[in-house]
């Protein structure tokens, strides 16, 4: 976003929150990456790595347009999916995939939750309906098909 809006805790709270999992997002996606690196698939991996590196830029940016402080962890949960995924790396790509996919309907129901409460501003919205939603859920269409 580029104007400054009036600060808005909550909007705030549930931007860093999405931000938390785009993080998530990036150090999974590196991880399976590293995992996979001579598969042919790793393209798409790739391609989806850039966009949640391109969402989390997003984000950032728009936490700190609302008056607020981007995070700058992918927290507990950043922690949990990384360990998902290195279990599930162990076991070959369909877990892999299958646990990609796990963290993508995740971030998809928490982009799902921000569009429906009442504390995101409507500044907010179009972004999510219109670019972050729609990624989320073209990784989970491609992944499917990888899987």
């Amino acid at each position: 976003m580029k104007t400054t809006l009036e600060p808005n805790t909550a909007c705030i709270d549930t931007c860093n929150s999405l931000l938390r999992g785009e993080l998530a997002a990036v150090e999974t996606y590196v991880q399976a990456i590293t995992k996979f690196e001579k598969d042919s698939d790793v393209s798409e991996l790739r391609r989806i790595l850039v966009e949640h590196t391109d969402t989390d830029t997003e984000l950032h940016e728009n936490v700190i347009s609302m008056g607020g402080t981007p995070s700058t962890s992918s927290g507990v949960w950043g922690g949990f999916a990384n360990a998902v995924q290195a279990t599930a790396s162990l076991f070959g790509e369909g877990s892999a995939i299958a646990s990609l996919i796990q963290g993508e309907k995740h971030g998809q129901r928490e982009y799902e939750a921000a569009l429906s409460a009442d504390t995101t501003m409507p500044e907010c919205r179009p972004l999510i309906a219109t670019k972050w939603l729609p990624r989320v859920c073209s990784h989970i269409d491609t992944l499917e098909k990888l899987g």
